[in-house]
């Protein structure tokens, strides 16, 4: 992760070129982000699918695509991009999404770890993201095959493929195998 810029607001962030780098803007600092590794995407596409699924089914609200901005923080501006989530439909504005970053937290931030995150910076947007006001953070990891829920800062459950993915709070009556995220 390269750290350029300092001071850039979310309207400065959402201005700059269309050139496919990944980027962030963490307390007016700007983070750029290499692409994706493969398995990433394909956990990431795959809960995103399921999400969406059962969001659609169930008229639950909204679910962003990867890269899709949320403005967490204002003054130095903190805007962060998760790789799916969650807003439920009675949190959207009555005039629908923003063409800009969303201006706030979405119910559940869903992250996938890529190789090159390390744990400092996974562990960072967990916490961003709950103290934002995130109902839940789901952190996906490809290589263990298994998904760490943070219901709060002291409140993190670990999830194998073997289990399902059940979580109150957060998507209401979604679950799935944890498995089937990296099919």
């Amino acid at each position: 992760m390269t750290e350029t810029k300092t001071g850039m607001t979310a309207e400065e962030l959402i201005a700059l070129p269309g050139d496919g780098m990944r980027r962030e803007l963490v307390k007016g600092e700007l983070r750029e982000m290499p692409p994706a590794g493969a398995l990433h995407g394909d956990a990431a596409m795959n809960i995103g699918a399921l999400l969406k699924n059962h969001v659609k089914a169930n008229g639950l609200g909204r679910v962003p695509a990867a890269g899709t901005g949320f403005i967490i923080a204002r003054n130095p501006d903190t805007t962060r991009a998760p790789d799916t989530g969650f807003i439920s439909k009675e949190r959207i504005p009555t005039e629908g999404p923003p063409d800009g970053y969303w201006e706030l937290a979405p119910d559940l931030a869903v992250e996938v770890v890529s190789p090159n995150d390390a744990a400092t910076e996974v562990q960072e947007k967990a916490r961003e993201w709950i103290e934002a006001g995130v109902k839940l953070v789901w952190v996906v990891y490809p290589k263990t095959r298994s998904v760490v829920v943070h219901k709060s800062l002291k409140d993190i459950t670990t999830f194998t493929e073997e289990e399902t993915l059940s979580v109150e709070g957060g998507v209401p009556g979604f679950e799935c195998r944890v498995r089937e995220i990296f099919e």
